[in-house]
This record gives C-alpha cells, sequence and structure tokens, in this order.
C-alpha cells in the first residue's frame, strides 16, 4: 500500500517595479520561496535569460533538489550496510538546452560525490549503493533525464 503526501510551497513574486509587466523589460524576474517556518529563499530567473546571478535560480534548485535526495539515501544506505560515511560533499554538473522558442530542459545530470570512508572500507560496496538510490530518490524517479553519477572515496 502507498502513501501519498503533499508539499506546499508559496512561491511570490518580488519583481514589480511598479508598472508590473506592462513592458517586457520593465519588471524583475525575481520570487520568493515561502515555506511555513523556513527562512524565505530569494531567487531569480537564470542570468542567460536577464535573472540575477547573485540568487539561485530554477535550474540550481532543481539540480541541488536532486543531489541532496540522492545524498541522503545514500547515507541512509551506508549506514545500514555499516560503512561509516565521515565526509559527504558533491559538485553536480547538469547540462541543458534552450531551443530558439525559448524553451528549455536538462538533458542530463551527473552527480560527482567525494565521500569520505574510514580506512579499510569496502569501497566496492560502498560505490554499489549509488546503483539502488535512483529506485528509491523521490526526486531522482521523478526527473525524465539521465542522472549519472562519478563518486570518489578518501579514506581516512
Amino acid at each position: 500500500m502507498t502513501k501519498t503526501h503533499e508539499y506546499v510551497s508559496n512561491i511570490v513574486w518580488t519583481g514589480n517595479r511598479g508598472q508590473g509587466t506592462k513592458t517586457y523589460r520593465g519588471y524583475n524576474r525575481t520570487w520568493e520561496i515561502r515555506t511555513q517556518g523556513k527562512r524565505p529563499v530569494q531567487c531569480s530567473n537564470d542570468p542567460v535569460l536577464g535573472g540575477d546571478p547573485s540568487l539561485h535560480n530554477p535550474e540550481d534548485l532543481l539540480l541541488s533538489a536532486l543531489s541532496s535526495c540522492h545524498m541522503l539515501w545514500y547515507l541512509h544506505l551506508a549506514s545500514n550496510a555499516g560503512i561509516a560515511v565521515m565526509g559527504y560533499e558533491d559538485v553536480p554538473l547538469a547540462v541543458g538546452e534552450t531551443e530558439r522558442s525559448g524553451a528549455g530542459r536538462f538533458l542530463s545530470a551527473t552527480l560527482r560525490p567525494r565521500i569520505t570512508v574510514p580506512e579499510g572500507t569496502d569501497l566496492t560496496a560502498a560505490d554499489a549503493i549509488h546503483g539502488e538510490i535512483h529506485n528509491v530518490c523521490f526526486i531522482a524517479r521523478s526527473v525524465n533525464f539521465p542522472v549519472r553519477i562519478e563518486a570518489n572515496y578518501k579514506t581516512v
């Protein structure tokens, strides 16, 4: 039996300079994500599309969500397997395309976690965990583009 979950987010456009969208260049592509009980996240469009490069954009957020979900499942499954993870950092890379019409999409993502484990850890077993995650990660199961894993391990 499956359970359903609801997720609620409040997206509030903050880019009205006084005349709304009266002209295409007359408004900012900024907004806030306001989730109850959490600090607001200021966001903007991709800088290529006129956004503020100092703020997160939807593409940043999707890639970060994918990487974070993978990490949390990796930590969980590693713990279940008796593998002690001492550190985990990822610098994921996504490749997207934009058509002449402006329509865009992700073509692929590569997660590149750097995982620190104690000396003597079975690195083959540690690496095998990545193959299980796409079956359980909420975000990975929801995206329609290929996700590759290029993990590196450091022992301490």
